[in-house]
């Protein structure tokens, strides 16, 4: 045995695609694509390589990202890099570099390969991709809604539908801290609060109970009375009164009332970055065998200021590839003819390859996606292959076919057929 033999296997934590994964996530991709640019977003895109500082920044950072999950090195010049982990704050960067040229509000996103060094899991893996869409430049709580209703519209043009497949889950993070100026507690006593809360999901009532008691003492009863509320009515009623409860129901109003987008107040969502600020949200799977977050996003005013510029608000999401194909499989969403051509031209021998490819050439130029099974399979197998690939149409070229110039087309979901000259099946396809 070859003791120097290579492994196959891909690095831990990332994917191959062969060509039936590339066309699902080009699927995906297209699908994303196509709904930011119907909501008027225009694309962006920047290197994977960041200077490390950027994710360590007070108020950029996540701290469990940063010490424990980034891809971190050294390069030749002695510079300390960071494989981007996420694309939030080098959008902000990019923004703020150019601030005075830009015109806002800015309506951006991208499709952003991002790198994070955790175990691996269903949903979750070192290496992903990652649609961002963000809003840059309005601090009104209508380019929030504007931003749930892209993460709305993705997923129904995906086919899924809100309330059956998935539900929209808000908060504010300003209602927390504004409990937490009530309470009068320390910064340490909020930051742990937070982070715990971020948790809840995840966590038992009894553990999630006594985490909170330990941090909070007797402040236990009022902050659980918030966070485990399911209705925005429910929160302590001290805070009723703030602009910021006033803000969250008005935003879950107008969303359902206004522009048919249902959304579930929830204030366990609280999102682990610290430069969120105002509205959050996370939509969240409904599938018994897919139950978490696909999404999560919100505002945070104040992130471009960490570069020295002006103060510029923003609102935006992140959605990874990994969660959306997993959602889409468990839903039986993933339109399984993705992956093949619309029509296999099939020689009943080799002999017919070229007159086989003249054939798909034809039925190219009239804008199939069309593929010729050149081969050295039996006839028959050749059939059963394109049907279990989902090919839509096949067309079998043989020496009698050639002589007469008469070909037939079969659809190969019901077997129905259509015979005639190429001109007269392209046109009847059409």
């Amino acid at each position: 045995m070859n003791k120097d033999k290579l492994s196959t296997e891909p690095y831990k934590g990332v994917r191959d695609f062969y060509p039936e994964d590339k066309a699902v996530q080009n699927y995906i991709f297209n699908t994303w694509h196509n709904t930011a640019r119907q909501f008027g977003f225009e694309e962006y895109d920047a290197s994977v390589l960041e200077p490390s500082q950027l994710y360590k920044s007070k108020g950029a950072q996540n701290e469990e990202m940063v010490n424990e999950q980034t891809y971190t090195f050294l390069d030749r010049g002695d510079r300390e890099v960071t494989l981007r982990p996420e694309m939030t704050p080098t959008a902000a960067r990019m923004v703020t570099g150019r601030a005075k040229e830009l015109y806002f509000p800015l309506r951006w996103y991208s499709i952003p390969n991002l790198f994070r060094y955790e175990r691996s899991q269903r949903g979750r893996l070192r290496e992903h991709w990652q649609l961002n869409c963000d809003i840059f430049g309005t601090d009104d709580t209508t380019a929030d809604m504007e931003i749930l209703m892209v993460a709305n519209q993705i997923f129904q043009n995906f086919g899924a539908e809100n309330g059956e497949h998935y539900k929209i889950c808000v908060s504010h993070r300003e209602l927390l801290n504004e409990l937490f100026q009530h309470l009068d507690l320390s910064a340490e006593q909020r930051l742990a609060i937070t982070r715990q809360a971020d948790k809840m999901q995840k966590m038992n009532v009894d553990e999630f109970f006594a985490v909170i008691t330990e941090i909070a003492g007797s402040h236990t009863e009022l902050i659980l009375q918030f966070l485990q509320a399911t209705d925005l009515a429910q929160i302590p009623k001290i805070l009723h009164s703030s602009e910021s409860y006033k803000e969250i129901s008005g935003f879950i109003q107008n969303l359902s009332e206004k522009f048919s987008c249902p959304v579930i107040f929830d204030p366990s969502v609280i999102r682990g970055f610290d430069y969120y600020t105002g509205i959050v949200f996370e939509i969240f799977d409904l599938h018994p065998n897919n139950n978490r977050a696909l999404l999560g996003g919100g505002r945070y005013d104040d992130l471009t200021s960490l570069f020295g510029g002006e103060k510029i608000s923003g609102v935006g999401f992140g959605m990874g590839d990994v969660t959306m194909r997993d959602f889409l499989e468990s839903h039986n969403l993933l339109t399984a003819d993705i992956t093949a051509p619309d029509m296999m031209i099939i020689p009943t021998d080799q002999e017919q390859n070229l007159k086989a490819e003249e054939v798909a050439h034809a039925f190219r130029l009239a804008g199939f996606a069309t593929a010729v099974d050149m081969g050295g399979r039996k006839f028959s197998k050749k059939i059963a292959a394109a049907g279990e690939q989902l090919v839509e149409y096949a067309i079998v070229v043989g020496v009698d076919e050639v002589e007469s110039g008469q070909y037939t087309v079969k659809k190969l979901a019901d077997g129905s057929e259509v015979s005639g000259t190429l001109d007269e099946l392209i046109s009847e396809i059409e």
